[in-house]
């Protein structure tokens, strides 16, 4: 019984793990498909966001099953909890990357044209590229249970905020009437893949939590590496 249990919360973090792989591919998917125009490809990002609720869903309940018949403690229930946490988080990341896959939609015709001032297309695009490295940083620092990457991502977060405040900069010189339009669109997309990247710094913490059993370990843990290199 026990190794089946033990099982069971491997198959659990597994597929965690599995949501989280996913996402890093259907961001940068959301990405290209606005800034190239593809239409279909948006179309099936928006379409494919049940399927991520299905399954943060069927983490939520397979953790409530577990928990209900199981009876875990200590770092057993440590993890089933993060893992139903860390689900919510996926679930709201899915979302925010079907937005930008309906932001898309709304500006790109079914040929694929778009009109994308350059630099603001430039923008999005290191955005983007740089969401995929939280990602897959979250992604590794979960599956390893590795601390230092964990520790990692609110480094790694903090240029894609400075993308997204430069973004309303780029915004204030346009002149161009129909540019001003794409980019008053664009900007809830580049705001969006901030949050994608909030979300899994915060996911973040709870790796830091599961690993440590301190709920405000993140903080501490930093300011003693900044005291360190103070």
């Amino acid at each position: 019984m026990r190794e089946q249990y033990r099982q069971i919360l491997g198959e659990i973090k597994a597929e965690v793990v599995s949501i989280l792989a996913d996402l890093e591919v259907t961001v940068q998917e959301a990405a290209r498909a606005l800034l190239e125009g593809d239409y279909e490809l948006a179309t099936r990002i928006v379409a494919g966001d049940d399927e991520y609720d299905r399954r943060t869903l069927a983490v939520e309940d397979r953790v409530l099953e577990t928990i209900a018949t199981q009876f875990p403690v200590a770092r057993d229930l440590r993890l089933l909890h993060s893992m139903a946490f860390i689900a919510m988080y996926e679930e709201r990341m899915a979302d925010l990357a079907a937005n930008v896959a309906k932001t898309a939609l709304r500006v790109t015709d079914k040929k694929g044209t778009v009109r994308a001032p350059q630099a603001l297309a430039d923008l999005i695009s290191q955005q983007s590229e740089l969401v995929a490295e939280v990602l897959k940083t979250t992604r590794e620092a979960l599956e390893t249970s590795s601390l230092e990457l964990a520790l990692k991502l609110p480094e790694l977060d903090a240029p894609i905020d400075s993308l997204y405040k430069q973004f309303f900069r780029e915004l204030a010189h346009l002149t161009d009437e129909k540019e001003i339009e794409w980019a008053s669109r664009m900007v809830m997309s580049s705001r969006y893949l901030e949050r994608i990247s909030d979300n899994a710094v915060d996911i973040g913490e709870r790796v830091v939590f599961l690993i440590t059993g301190e709920r405000d370990a993140y903080d501490e843990i930093e300011l003693s590496a900044e005291g360190q290199h103070g």
